[in-house]
């Protein structure tokens, strides 16, 4: 079960209100920027929270669907067990045996 769109902006909203110095940052772009890629003070805006998501993700070496589950599974073997099943069936459509997927992933099932 990958992670729904509801969850993700959850998970958007939880990752924006742990940190208020990125708010800050996302709340004081310059409307020109916006401006000069076509797109409104709104959409720049997104574009960049989901760039940090993103970034943060890396950071942590997950898959930013990964992070999306982490920030709104109700606990960590809820996560895991979430976090599984995706990785399953990215395994299952890419017609890859489980534990090769595992190996090849570096996932400990």
């Amino acid at each position: 079960m990958a992670a729904t769109e509801q969850q993700h902006e959850q998970a958007l909203k939880r990752f924006l209100d742990a940190r208020p110095e990125l708010r800050e940052e996302l709340d004081h772009l310059n409307p020109l920027l916006a401006q000069a890629k076509g797109e409104t003070a709104a959409q720049y805006r997104e574009e960049r929270l989901h760039e940090a998501f993103e970034a943060e993700a890396e950071r942590q070496q997950l898959f930013a669907w990964e992070l999306t589950l982490q920030l709104t599974a109700a606990t960590p073997l809820d996560y895991e067990a979430q976090r599984l099943e995706v990785h399953r069936e990215v395994a299952e459509m890419a017609g890859m045996d489980w534990p090769e997927y595992c190996e090849l992933n570096g996932i400990k099932p």
